[in-house]
């Protein structure tokens, strides 16, 4: 073949003639030019730059390149997640592999590696050239990498998955990324051969106006049924968990991990009544006793003993005496009773609201039922009339120095309200000294000397107890929780924020609050996926401020806090100090803690055990909080006293 002439045309040297062969259909029949190509394009030099790409391996390295990148980025999320490592660091990783990507392209493609090293490729003689080697070498690099690639993905999907939630468990029970976003079904408890819920009873009244009486009827059994001895009886708010759902015998018994259900009915005609219960053995669902209970309204309490005594004897337990207050009790006042307990328990606030006048009207009629004293006492303590309920209590006990619940009610005014921690310490143990079934007054007791002494060993049992017989009580399983939580039990107080999460996803704080465990058990990653899905905005701030932090992101905590502040200061005085001592800010934090201690004071009762505020200890400004508080001279009493 000759050399094209210096201008580039399509002369040729000169060569032998040959003939051509005439094209088919004769001299005429010649085939016509093509057709250019639409907008100039030639699919000649498209397809050859494609060739060139293989050519010079610059596919075969974008091929390995990923593959790598893909190889060592979970591997790496993973270690930097155990070293703690903060979350840009691994943003940064995936920003430096994707400036990376195009480098290399452009690296594989201006050089070539030759038996001398890296030459451009311009400068390589196609001769010399040992592109096809160098193309079979990465070859087998990449079906190497892409080996190890499926490795490690299948020892990920069957092996390392199945390990670590074994690992997970060490830090934070399984499910620990994330709590559920809508209500699931309540978890399963384990089932004690003597034990025993009491459904909420039916009206059965002609009206259907006595909805209040027939829940009253069931509570008062429950309440005698929880003295018998070796028998375990369900608490009301778990027991009452499925009025108005559609559930079996045998679904409730699971749920509440009870042998037995006691259902009944109530028909009340004036001051005559009709008490129907039946008792369910929950195994196969036999009747195991019936009866049916004649009674007026004047002998109420004898058939609510008559029927707990039935009950009893029919489980084979016996029953304890019990302190109720309502021996004594006028007829009509212990009717208004019932009905202020079934609109405190209502979800309505404007209900509940409804309930202390029906209290002081019970007083009005019987002034000496000293339940309904302290009932009253109760509800004004809810309502955070501390003078009113401190009155109540006090007028209960002169008129029943027995009555346990008093005893109960006035420890709790004397340790939130008044910061009477020595006082209320009392209270709590005559309680339990005069209901020794109390378990409310016991896992009360149980916080109040956990968040004094900070010796909460001895103490937590309590707290299971009752969580134990009242399975589905969002309060109490909130109260464990916390409880955990201060004592520095962080991997059992997430596992007892996530059953609380499962019961109510939008219980108070309990979101953020998880949050903030994940973030103590060094997981700030799992931390901001439950601290993100808040949906309060007052409490997503106060957890976002300490998580920012804490993965070096001051800039973010600074705008969390100071939205905090500017919109919710009036009522999250306590969290926005939390943060701040968290941020290792005392100054600010001691400000918000004297705001905190104006407006709501008793929120500082667990200010000596509260993990955020640890930074604070030490402080002169914390010892005289605690001097202010009444809590510096209580320690000093129990610790002398060796309690």
């Amino acid at each position: 073949m000759g050399k094209k002439s210096a201008s580039g045309g399509g002369q040729r040297a000169k060569e032998p003639l040959r003939a051509v062969p005439a094209p088919p259909g004769g001299p005429e029949a010649v085939a016509p030019s093509p057709a250019p190509p639409p907008h100039g394009h030639n699919p000649r030099i498209e397809f050859k730059f494609f060739e060139e790409l293989k050519h010079r391996n610059v596919v075969r390295v974008a091929m390995l390149y990923l593959v790598v990148c893909w190889l060592i980025l979970d591997p790496v999320h993973v270690v930097f997640h155990m070293l703690e490592v903060p979350a840009w660091a691994n943003r940064l990783v995936v920003i430096l592999m994707a400036i990376g990507f195009p480098a290399v392209l452009l690296f594989a493609w201006v050089f070539e590696i030759t038996p001398e090293g890296l030459k451009p490729t311009v400068q390589v003689d196609p001769r010399a050239s040992i592109r096809p080697r160098t193309g079979r070498r990465l070859d087998r690099a990449i079906m190497v990498v892409m080996a190890l690639a499926i490795a490690y993905f299948v020892a990920d999907k069957f092996w390392l998955s199945k390990r670590l939630p074994a690992f997970a468990s060490e830090q934070v029970p399984a499910n620990g990324t994330t709590a559920p976003s809508a209500p699931a079904p309540p978890i399963p408890v384990a089932t004690v051969d003597k034990s025993i819920a009491v459904l909420p009873f039916v009206d059965m009244s002609e009206k259907k106006d006595q909805e209040y009486f027939a829940d009253g009827m069931a509570e008062e059994l429950i309440d005698r049924l929880v003295h018998a001895s070796d028998l375990r009886v369900i608490s009301r708010t778990s027991s009452f968990y499925f009025k108005g759902k559609q559930a079996t015998i045998a679904d409730i018994a699971k749920t509440l991990g009870v042998s037995y259900v006691l259902e009944g009915s109530v028909r009340k005609s004036g001051k005559e009544l009709r008490i129907t219960t039946q008792l369910i053995r929950a195994g196969d669902g036999m009747h195991v006793w019936s009866q049916t209970y004649d009674r007026s309204l004047a002998d109420i309490f004898k058939a609510q003993d008559g029927i707990a005594a039935d009950v009893a004897q029919a489980l084979q337990v016996a029953l304890r005496s019990g302190t109720t207050g309502h021996t004594e009790a006028n007829e009509e006042a212990y009717n208004l009773v019932l009905k202020g307990n079934y609109l405190l328990n209502s979800s309505s606030e404007t209900d509940a609201d409804k309930a202390p006048a029906l209290y002081m009207e019970a007083t009005r009629l019987d002034p000496n039922y000293a339940m309904a004293w302290a009932k009253f006492a109760w509800a004004s303590w809810l309502s955070q009339d501390t003078t009113k309920a401190l009155e109540a209590a006090q007028r209960a006990l002169r008129i029943d120095p027995k009555l346990a619940y008093a005893h109960y009610v006035l420890g709790l005014v004397l340790e939130f309200q008044e910061n009477d921690w020595g006082a209320a310490k009392a209270e709590m143990d005559r309680a339990i000294e005069l209901d020794p079934d109390d378990l409310h007054a016991r896992a009360e007791l149980a916080w109040l000397t956990g968040a004094i002494f900070g010796q909460w060993d001895r103490k937590l049992h309590y707290l299971r107890e009752v969580t134990a017989n009242d399975p589905l009580d969002t309060f109490e399983t909130w109260h464990l929780a916390n409880s955990l939580y201060c004592a520095g039990r962080f991997n059992e107080a997430a596992e007892s924020y996530r059953k609380l999460l499962q019961l109510n996803p939008g219980y108070w704080k309990a979101q953020v609050s998880y949050g903030i465990i994940l973030l103590f058990l060094h997981q700030p990653p799992d931390a901001r996926a439950v601290i993100e899905k808040a949906t309060d905005e007052e409490t997503r701030l106060w957890g976002l401020a300490i998580l920012e932090w804490a993965v070096g992101h001051k800039i973010e905590s600074d705008a969390a806090i100071s939205r905090l502040e500017e919109k919710y200061g009036s009522t999250s005085s306590e969290e926005i100090a939390e943060a701040h001592a968290y941020r290792g800010e005392a100054d600010a934090a001691f400000k918000w803690l004297d705001r905190t201690y104006e407006l709501q004071r008793w929120h500082l009762a667990f200010v000596l055990v509260n993990p955020l505020l640890t930074n604070l200890h030490g402080n002169p400004r914390f010892t005289a909080l605690l001097a202010k508080l009444k809590l510096d001279e209580w320690k000093r009493k129990v610790f002398a006293s060796g309690a």
